[in-house]
């Protein structure tokens, strides 16, 4: 995490959340690190559907058709709280840590996804680990996913 904030920091960028299953994991392990100040704006924890909705009007229709745990809604979780904060980068996590199948999906099945400038960057990962164990996961592997982005120079 210390480098990802020293990379956002170098390249004088902003970052901001939207959290489901995280339940705000990847905004409060930021702000472990000293200085965060300087790049993460915030972030918003959407943990019942009508938050989602609500808050960061994911539209009701794509609940409907594709349902929480889905590429869709977290694209619109991310493309909408990078408005919302007007950031230059937003994260947003959503999907089913566990125990039981959720929306038909099982246990473990996650969505991210980066949205930056005018690009999005979507994942599905399916980790098999007990609920805490996903949630952990999921964050380090977003991290790295923004460093890797940072460091090759697409962002």
């Amino acid at each position: 995490m210390q480098q990802l904030v020293e990379l956002l920091k170098e390249k004088q960028l902003t970052i901001a959340s939207c959290e489901s299953l995280t339940g705000g994991l990847f905004c409060a392990e930021m702000t472990r690190i000293p200085g965060v100040s300087a790049v993460l704006k915030g972030g918003v924890v959407t943990y019942w559907t009508q938050i989602k909705e609500d808050v960061v009007h994911v539209s009701h229709r794509t609940v409907e058709e594709y349902g929480v745990v889905s590429a869709e809604t977290a694209y619109e979780m991310a493309v909408n709280v990078k408005k919302l904060f007007d950031c230059n980068i937003a994260v947003s996590f959503t999907g089913n840590a566990g125990p039981d199948v959720m929306e038909g999906k099982p246990a473990g099945s996650v969505y991210t996804c980066i949205a930056v400038n005018d690009k999005t960057y979507g994942f599905h990962d399916l980790i098999k680990r007990p609920r805490n164990e996903v949630r952990e996961e999921i964050v380090q592997k977003t991290v790295n996913r923004l460093k890797e982005l940072l460091l090759n120079g697409t962002i």
